[in-house]
């Protein structure tokens, strides 16, 4: 029986040094690379000047062209990040002050995802391999529900979260091997799609006073950044459009979008521009906000 504890102990010992250098491996490729997504750009940068910054979801990815806001002689860059929740919009930011970055204007895509105020797992987790090397992390992650495992634990993150910041993407990381996520300054341009759902229902979407909204605007103020919030379009077939107006109930600060651009022939879906509608709606954004460049 004692032989058997002794052995029993050694393996768990062993199986912990082995989780914690995977950890550290892990970790240090991480830290090395910029050049997959919006997320590892940010983090392992420093001081970058903008005259604009774009955060949101993929409404935002999709939706604001950022070459043409560097037409008009604007630095520019979209950080929309698809599947992305105002969460991961507002830690972006976070990073982003803390890396001394200079911002002159954000623009926050706040519409649908108003109505959440929890963090997309599949985004949030790009921000785990730096939950120990920063406390704006930790902080955002604090409420989490499996927190404690995923900072006590070592390498229970990259298993957790297997998909998005496991062996795949680590491998990825260290050999370098770009993404599309960073090209055309970040936008992700969409085209038509013949088969694409043209209908879309709002009715049971109820926009929150969402903490993370206002953590941006609270961001934006101490730092003097001009924060420019906005609904961006929807196709016209779309039931509930009244959502826009409970938007502005809430937030009257918020620029109403939603029928800036019509006509199917505009749309990837019913909630996404093509890259043609995009232009139109960037072009209006340039005309109603920048036209002092």
């Amino acid at each position: 029986m004692k032989h058997f504890l002794i052995f029993t102990v050694k393996t768990l010992l062993l199986l912990f040094l082995v989780l914690v250098a995977l950890d550290v491996v892990y970790t240090q490729v991480y830290l090395q690379s910029s050049s997959r997504g919006k997320i590892d750009y940010v983090y392992n940068s420093e001081a970058r000047n903008y005259d604009v910054v774009i955060l949101g979801s993929s409404r935002a990815n999709n939706h604001f062209v950022a070459p043409l806001f560097e037409e008009k002689g604007l630095k520019t860059f979209n950080y929309g990040m698809s599947g992305g929740h105002l969460f991961e919009a507002s830690l972006l930011l976070k990073l982003m002050i803390e890396r001394k970055y200079t911002i002159k204007n954000v623009i926050v895509e706040a519409d649908l995802n108003l109505s959440n105020d929890q963090m997309a797992d599949g985004v949030a987790s790009r921000f785990l391999p730096y939950i120990h090397n920063s406390q704006i992390i930790e902080k955002y992650f604090s409420s989490h529900k499996n927190f404690n495992a995923l900072f006590y634990i070592p390498f229970y993150r990259y298993v957790a979260f297997e998909p998005s910041i496991g062996f795949r993407e680590m491998f990825f990381n260290g050999i370098h091997k770009k993404t599309v996520h960073l090209d055309r300054l970040g936008y992700y341009p969409l085209g038509k799609n013949p088969n694409a759902n043209m209908k879309n229902d709002l009715t049971n979407l109820k926009p929150l006073h969402n903490k993370y909204y206002e953590e941006i605007k609270r961001t934006c103020k101490a730092n003097k950044i001009n924060l420019i919030a906005v609904m961006t379009p929807m196709c016209s077939n779309t039931k509930g459009l009244d959502y826009f107006e409970k938007v502005n109930k809430v937030y009257p600060e918020i620029h109403n979008y939603e029928n800036a651009v019509e006509g199917d022939q505009y749309f990837s879906s019913c909630g996404h521009l093509n890259d043609a509608g995009a232009r139109l709606f960037t072009a209006r954004i340039l005309k109603d906000f920048f036209t002092y460049y």
